[in-house]
């Protein structure tokens, strides 16, 4: 009975030996394989890389430069009258007429009212150059302007001197006494031009009728 027992006993022995050698035999393949697999490259990162900042670079302040004194030229002395108060018609006051001549000349003497009218028909100074001349008068006309008899030389009332020498403040109006070889007793044409600075030129006629 011990003689069997003393057998199983290093049966059971030999059994466990055998079993541990075996599972470490299956054991020892396993670690060198996981150990010495082939390992997985890391991942990439993925995403933008940030590209470096440049440090701002600082410019050289510019030396101030001085500049030539601007020469000026003054503008060109233009009279301009504000609109509406321009002179836009001329006008032969009924006091012009034909007289005898002051004492010492022949002939006869024109004396001239001529008034200017702005927008307003308001009878006003202005500056100017005007112009008058004699026509014969042509009776049952349609063009009663006949032959011119006479011109007279420019006056000049751009000057105001000039012009104020001219001026009646009662009349609102010029006054002009012109020698002329007419005879009072024929009827004329006198047409009076005023040129005025703006280039406009502004014209009218009145019939010098003969003494009765």
């Amino acid at each position: 009975m011990e003689a069997q027992l003393g057998r199983a006993v290093k049966g059971f022995h030999s059994m466990s030996m055998r079993s541990g050698l075996f599972l470490l035999s299956c054991l020892v393949p396993a670690v060198l394989l996981l150990g010495c697999g082939p390992t997985s490259p890391a991942e990439p990162t993925t995403g933008p890389v940030a590209a470096p900042v440049a440090e701002p670079v600082e410019e050289p302040a510019e030396e101030p430069v001085e500049e030539a004194p601007k020469v000026v030229t003054p503008p060109a002395q233009v009279v301009v009258l504000p609109t509406g108060f321009a002179p836009i018609q001329i006008e032969v006051l009924p006091l012009t007429e034909l007289t005898e001549a002051a004492e010492g000349r022949q002939g006869a003497q024109l004396n001239v009212y001529v008034a200017l009218l702005d927008a307003y028909r308001e009878k006003i100074k202005a500056p100017g150059a005007l112009r008058f001349e004699l026509y014969e008068h042509v009776q049952r006309s349609a063009e009663p302007k006949g032959q011119r008899i006479e011109i007279w030389p420019d006056v000049d009332l751009n000057h105001p001197d000039e012009n104020q020498k001219y001026w009646r403040d009662f009349l609102r109006a010029y006054e002009f006494s012109l020698g002329t070889r007419a005879s009072r007793n024929r009827s004329y044409v006198l047409e009076v031009t005023c040129m005025c600075p703006s280039g406009k030129r502004l014209s009218t006629e009145w019939v010098l009728k003969p003494e009765k």
